[in-house]
């Protein structure tokens, strides 16, 4: 009998679905599995922005720590959760084929960022997504939203939002892509470094557990992309986005930052080759700081 392994993951539905994804792969392989549902700080802190809230790994700290000792064997987490520095001792045993990058417009009837009325009011938690959405519409009223996937579309129904900008992967995975209205651009609206992948996390040195999940492709954007936050120094309370995909087998990485209300932006772009992610990264985060990035970040810090 194979051995059991013991995957953690939080309790939302994406989550959820996130780890049972993973599940299914693992016994498809012939493993037996059983999921864990391990509550975070990020789920239990829920009246208090992002930016206001102490500390790295809000979403993974307790993920972790069971990891470390043993409780479970591996955790799943949405890629963009993860800080770009992993605790000692673990390591991304596997990323998934990623989903749609994009960011979602959620409106109340069929709007677009276009179509918004003048002073709409547009609720996110990101303060990425904030920061673009004032560059593109500075007139929008943006509100801090927190919570799942429902809970934020049910504040949305409830009427005192017009719109909800959320991850085009998320609403997809949970079968909630009728809801949005448009597809934000992603050469505009630059995603979350790692948005749209699935990260599984293992004890170093166990990878092997977990090397049928792997996409090669995922793993060279990501990198590039990663990378990129970490030169810069940012993380999730920042206005950074990065983009890496393959084109005409190339890698491709766009960058953005910005201020938090949008009004200075800096945006830049590199091709490369495809082995060469991590430096990729390294040169565009370069490149934006010589653009003035390191003042903006100082400015959203």
């Amino acid at each position: 009998m194979s051995q059991l392994l013991r995957i953690g993951t939080r309790g939302s539905k994406l989550a959820l679905w996130q780890a049972n994804w993973a599940r299914e792969a693992l016994e498809g392989g012939g493993a037996q599995v059983a999921l864990e549902v391990i509550k975070t700080r990020g789920d239990q802190i829920l009246d208090t922005p992002f930016t206001e809230i102490e500390g790295k790994g809000l979403f993974t700290k307790e993920l972790d720590d069971a990891l470390l000792s043993g409780r479970i064997d591996i955790a799943v987490h949405s890629l963009k959760d993860l800080p770009t520095e992993l605790p000692e001792g673990l390591s991304i045993g596997a990323l998934g084929e990623r989903e749609d990058v994009r960011d979602a417009l959620v409106g109340r009837g069929s709007e677009t960022l276009e179509t918004l009325k003048k002073g709409a009011r547009v609720g996110t938690s990101s303060p990425r997504r904030q920061a673009l959405l004032m560059h593109e519409r500075p007139d929008l009223l943006i509100e801090s939203i927190r919570g799942n996937v429902d809970t934020r579309i049910r504040k949305l129904e409830e009427g005192s939002l017009d719109a909800i900008v959320l991850a085009t992967a998320g609403l997809t995975r949970l079968g909630l892509a009728d809801r949005i209205t448009q597809r934000l651009p992603a050469d505009r609206f630059v995603p979350a470094p790692g948005q749209g992948a699935v990260a599984v996390l293992v004890r170093t040195g166990e990878e092997a557990k977990v090397k049928g999940l792997e996409n090669g492709q995922t793993r060279s954007a990501v990198t590039a992309e990663r990378t990129l936050l970490e030169t810069l120094g940012g993380g999730c309370k920042v206005p950074i986005g990065a983009w890496g995909r393959l084109v005409n087998g190339e890698l491709t990485l766009d960058g953005v930052v910005a201020s938090i209300d949008g009004q200075s932006l800096v945006r830049d772009q590199v091709i490369g080759a495809v082995d060469r992610a991590a430096d990729l990264g390294r040169q565009l985060a370069e490149q934006l700081q010589g653009q003035g990035a390191a003042a903006l970040l100082a400015e959203s810090s």
